[in-house]
């Protein structure tokens, strides 16, 4: 049985997933056979597996650090959120249906930890090393009963835990002793240690900290990230995606020809894989922006509307943004547009949705002659094709089926004049599509622009993994990783006051290990007399609770 590791975070956002990333590309490169897993991940951004199930995008990444075929068991539940107060459940790579976030946490969620442990012990027995990723933070002890990705995943496989800390958010070592503190004795003895990330300065201004961190608490501290700009890659929400800076602080390098190119990204609501404009950024010259407001798209050279997960309600905001009489105004002067999954929904004639606003038939932009009707059946597909005359390779998430009824093709889409549309998204990651697709935006847009010939998104994306492993390999302690990593949790960690509550505590020790798999459907959920799966993929259910 291979061994393994639970990256935790004092917060959201601390760096679990470039941390579980480094350590990935750490391994990996000193021979170890090593997998990513993520029990249950809240994400927009998500990824379509070659067996066809959707899992999110940061555990793709991390499989892509490991240098493995990412599957459904490197995260076997997956929720989407489509309002504040619920989200489209993904189990195994399938969508079972919407829940309200009462009604997941309820009692839905604990009868998912049979699922996620027989797919982590799955991994186990097939590789050496599983570094698993948690969210959120570990200390969220309203939540611990029903926890399945913390400090549950943790206690089921018996997995040391290293806590993840942001320090240029502040308060890291309030956090690393609070973190530890609100923790029952038992999941307090699994907690190793800790790691700073996003550290500027001296080290050693540091170390007198770490030293009465390690008094206080009795767990070391494994090492030291610095501040690193351009590592975020892949991250699990498009919803803190910054309106008005750069993508993920990507230094835009000079241009190949004589022009610059601008790219003009709305910021629709519940935007989702926001991820497929890397490529575009990653391009010597183009500058690329999110905004949300009509006159940001006044010097754009090209406007792309992304994938989201409720393109009636994105259609609505780009009517009230005044964002959509923009749209109309470019494309009548020949002006390049992009829509991209629910965004080239948005540029067709009409939408027939029942399914993911049940808004029934509500008109689109007008600008593709395209007519959307949503099914209750998600597509997920890996398709190749071609475009411009160029090879081209994708992933398809969606919910709307396509009746394209004229204009060029594209893909799966259309291409009128200067406005494209596509279900296709990872597309423009295809090197000689997306330079012969940035020569057409050019020339539409009247900017003296020439793609680098020799800019490869692959390699690129592989030099920012080992980057990660690098920060790992020379700023972490690596030997005394791995002995987490083979051998566990140290015996004798003391026991940090005060621990969490009674009743938090007592639940805690209740679920010690796995239930038994023989009270589970063959799913993994067994809802206990409460809606079941099927009923539940029918119909939205409580989602007016919090």
């Amino acid at each position: 049985m291979g061994g393994g590791l639970l990256v935790a975070g004092t917060t959201s956002d601390a760096g679990k997933s470039v941390v579980t990333a480094g350590i990935c590309r750490w391994l990996v490169r000193r021979g170890v056979k090593v997998a990513p897993f993520k029990a249950q991940n809240m994400s927009l951004n998500s990824f379509v597996t070659r067996e066809g199930a959707e899992i999110g995008r940061a555990q793709a990444m991390q499989a892509q650090a490991a240098r493995v075929e990412p599957t459904a068991l490197m995260n076997p539940v997956l929720l989407k959120p489509g309002s504040d107060r619920s989200s489209q459940v993904v189990l195994m790579g399938r969508p079972v249906g919407e829940m309200s976030a009462r009604g997941y946490h309820g009692g839905r969620q604990e009868t998912l930890l049979g699922t996620v442990t027989d797919c982590l012990e799955q991994l186990r027995s097939s590789y050496d090393a599983v570094i698993c990723e948690g969210a959120g933070s570990p200390a969220e002890i309203n939540l611990r009963r029903t926890d399945i990705v913390n400090m549950g995943i943790a206690r089921a496989a018996k997995f040391p835990v290293l806590v993840v800390g942001d320090i240029d958010r502040g308060g890291v070592f309030a956090s690393f002793f609070g973190t530890t503190a609100l923790l029952s004795a038992e999941d307090q003895s699994l907690v190793a240690g800790y790691l700073v990330n996003k550290f500027r300065g001296d080290v050693s201004l540091l170390e007198p900290g770490l030293d009465m961190l390690y008094g206080l608490t009795g767990r070391r501290t494994y090492g030291v990230l610095p501040f690193t700009h351009g590592l975020g890659i892949d991250e699990e929400d498009g919803l803190r995606v910054s309106m008005r800076g750069a993508v993920r602080e990507s230094v835009v390098a000079p241009p190949h020809g004589e022009e610059v190119l601008r790219v003009a990204v709305c910021a629709v609501p519940l935007m989702s894989n926001f991820t497929d404009v890397d490529a575009l950024a990653a391009e010597p010259g183009v500058v690329v922006r999110f905004v949300d407001r009509a006159d940001e798209l006044a010097d754009a050279d090209l406007v792309v509307v992304p994938g989201t997960r409720g393109t009636v309600k994105a259609l609505a905001w780009l009517r009230e943004r005044g964002l959509a009489d923009a749209l109309v105004r470019r494309a009548a002067e020949g002006r390049p547009v992009l829509g991209i999954c629910g965004g080239f929904q948005v540029l067709g004639e009409r939408i027939e949705d029942e399914v993911e606003s049940r808004a029934g038939v509500v008109d689109g932009l007008g600008l593709l002659p395209v007519r959307v009707r949503f099914d209750r059946a998600k597509t997920l597909a890996r398709p190749v094709g071609s475009a411009l005359g160029e090879p081209v390779e994708g992933y398809e998430i969606h919910h709307g089926v396509a009746d394209v009824r004229g204009g060029e093709p594209f893909l799966d889409g259309c291409r009128v004049g200067a406005v494209w549309g596509t279900h296709w998204h990872g597309s423009l990651e295809s090197d000689g599509f997306r330079r012969r697709f940035l020569v057409e935006v050019a020339r539409a847009a009247g900017r003296r622009f020439v793609p680098a010939p020799d800019t490869s998104f692959g390699v690129l994306r592989e030099e920012q993994l080992d980057r990660l492993g690098d920060l790992v390999e020379e700023h972490a302690d690596t030997d005394a990783l791995w002995r987490l990593i083979e051998g566990g949790a140290p015996s004798g960690l003391p026991f940090v006051p005060p621990g969490a509550p009674p009743a938090v505590a007592g639940a805690a020790e209740n679920r010690g290990a796995a239930p038994d798999p023989a009270h589970q459907s063959p799913e993994g959920l067994d809802f206990a007399g409460s809606a079941g799966l099927g009923q539940v993929a029918e119909h939205h259910v409580d989602q007016e609770a919090k």
